[in-house]
């Protein structure tokens, strides 16, 4: 009789001794700003790296080469490397799940980390933006990725002039290397939204978060990238109230919800 409750005893402690270890996991999250944005304090994404970090999840929130100081200084591919990095800071401070997301920009860099890598626990795309997979960007910019595309192909890439972009409407002209420019707006290139949430890694759960009143992605809705997805039963698709600016703060409340159901 001794033995066998030695047993029981022996085999609840294998039992649950796996709790801890689910109990225990720690989710990270790496927050990426918008365009000419950063990830100060005051910022939407700084804010909610506040709200995340409150909930008690590991955020780093790093300034990204299209940041105010940085202007667009790595190709897409570097960027890749860079939130490469990250991670690997969010698992220096103990995260076991790793969540990569963004806003606007950011998000955009999020769908190409995560069709790119493996073993994410998921993909947070808030008010995506970046959309250079149709004619509709490039009329306004007069299709300026095919001078960058031409000074690439004369070998010179490595140059520095001005390259024409719109971000939520409004039009700037930016000096950028021929090559990192191509990268980011050569629509068959590295960023199509579409194009990256399609090869989306298997197993790698997506949600998609924006405003009613974000006019471009409410009007493109489901169809555009979220439902190109590999399908997962943690996928979410979401509208909240407010516009493109204010999703990561106005959204705060079911993004938390979603990376706890992670």
């Amino acid at each position: 009789m001794r033995i066998f409750r030695f047993l029981l005893l022996l085999l609840a402690g294998v039992t649950f001794a796996g709790v801890p270890a689910v109990a225990g996991e720690k989710i990270g999250v790496v927050l990426m700003h918008g365009k000419n944005r950063t990830a100060s304090e005051k910022s939407p994404i700084g804010k909610l790296a506040y709200a995340l970090e409150v909930a008690d999840f590991i955020v780093v929130a790093p300034d990204m080469p299209w940041s105010r100081s940085r202007g667009f200084d790595r190709t897409y591919a570097e960027t890749m490397a860079e939130i490469d990095r990250a991670v690997a800071n969010l698992k220096d401070k103990g995260a076991t799940k790793i969540v990569v997301g963004g806003h606007s920009l950011g998000a955009n860099a999020a769908l190409g980390y995560g069709a790119r890598r493996e073993g994410l626990a998921g993909i947070l795309a808030i008010a995506p933006g970046h959309t250079i997979d149709g004619d509709g960007f490039h009329n306004l910019v007069d299709y300026d990725y095919r001078r960058a595309k031409e000074m690439v192909a004369a070998g010179k890439g490595d140059e520095e002039t001005g390259f024409k972009d719109v971000n939520q409407g409004m039009k700037s002209t930016k000096t950028m290397k021929a090559k990192v420019y191509l990268s980011w707006f050569d629509p068959e290139g590295s960023a199509p939204m579409p194009k990256n949430a399609a090869n989306l890694k298997p197993g790698t759960p997506l949600m998609w978060i924006i405003g009613e009143r974000d006019r471009l992605m409410m009007k493109r809705g489901k169809e555009y990238a979220f439902a190109k997805a590999p399908a997962h039963d943690k996928s979410a698709y979401v509208v909240i109230g407010g516009g493109h600016k204010a999703t990561p703060t106005k959204g705060k409340k079911e993004i938390i919800a979603w990376l706890k159901g992670l």
